[in-house]
């Protein structure tokens, strides 16, 4: 190599008008969907006594507002409702589909296909159009304002969508290495605990992120199936700002901050695990 070429310095890559077209778009669709949220945020932190001004920024930020919506109202007890929902959900699906994906993917029987058509046909189903016979067997059985409820209807309603998902990521790894582990003298238990569920892991975190987070936001079956503060999840407490003739907006958005900020973190942290998930079996 000559000198003239080492001293040549290195071309400055160009930008096309079309990727500077497209990327100014993205950034604009970016603020169009940020937006909403920023507004949130400036609203919770506006003081009670500016909530008519038509300014975008209040004059003083009220970081008490933070504070006192704890204060005046449920959302402590309504949170760790939530958490406790959205938590037990999750595993509660995990314990049913895992099982019922790996036996669909790995075992061929009679009704397969059918079995499959009915897990699809309950996606199907809405919460709300079951929601009368719900709450009257519900009713029946004495179980209204109880944690145990909303478990099992939520990780009922997310059911299908899990098997779906670990149907497909557990077909496409290779029956060859459970085989293997076989031969070593594993059981199918052993093969399925140290060969199948470490290689389906995004698959199993993309069912889990999902159901965690229909759970975390679900708002009919708590709106309709416990009655009692205590009994209620976030989503429910914050609508409990909404009176028949005031609204409390700083208290509203300030407990709409409180419940999104976990799911935005948490589904950062996995995102790459979730998209790996959602494209299994895409490819061959």
């Amino acid at each position: 190599m000559t000198d003239q070429a080492l001293t040549t310095p290195a071309r400055r890559r160009t930008l096309r008008p079309r990727t500077l077209v497209i990327t100014a778009v993205a950034w604009l669709l970016a603020a169009l969907f940020v937006l909403p949220y920023l507004e949130m945020v400036i609203t919770a932190l506006r003081p009670a006594d500016e909530l008519r001004d038509a300014t975008f920024l209040p004059k003083h930020f009220a970081w008490n507002n933070l504070v006192d919506v704890w204060r005046q109202s449920t959302l402590g007890t309504n949170l760790r409702v939530t958490l406790e929902v959205a938590g037990g959900s999750t595993l509660l699906v995990l314990a049913v589909a895992l099982p019922a994906a790996y036996y669909t993917a790995r075992m061929t029987f009679r009704g397969r296909k059918l079995f499959m058509l009915l897990v699809l046909v309950t996606q199907m189903f809405q919460p709300t159009s079951l929601l009368v016979g719900l709450y009257r067997e519900f009713f029946q059985l004495d179980m209204l304002n109880s944690v145990w409820t909303l478990i099992i209807c939520n990780a009922a309603f997310n059911l299908a969508f899990a098997i779906w998902i670990l149907t497909a990521y557990i077909s496409s790894i290779p029956a060859e290495l459970e085989e293997a582990a076989l031969i070593d003298g594993l059981s199918r238990f052993g093969a399925l605990r140290r060969v199948t569920v470490p290689l389906a892991m995004p698959g199993i975190v993309t069912a889990l992120i999902f159901t965690f987070i229909s759970a975390w936001n679900e708002f009919v079956m708590g709106l309709r199936l416990t009655t009692v503060p205590s009994s209620q999840p976030l989503t429910v407490g914050i609508n409990n700002f909404i009176g028949n003739y005031t609204v409390q907006w700083n208290y509203l958005f300030a407990g709409s901050v409180v419940a999104i900020l976990p799911v935005i973190f948490l589904f950062a942290f996995i995102e790459r695990q979730v998209v790996s998930g959602l494209t299994a079996g895409s490819v061959k």
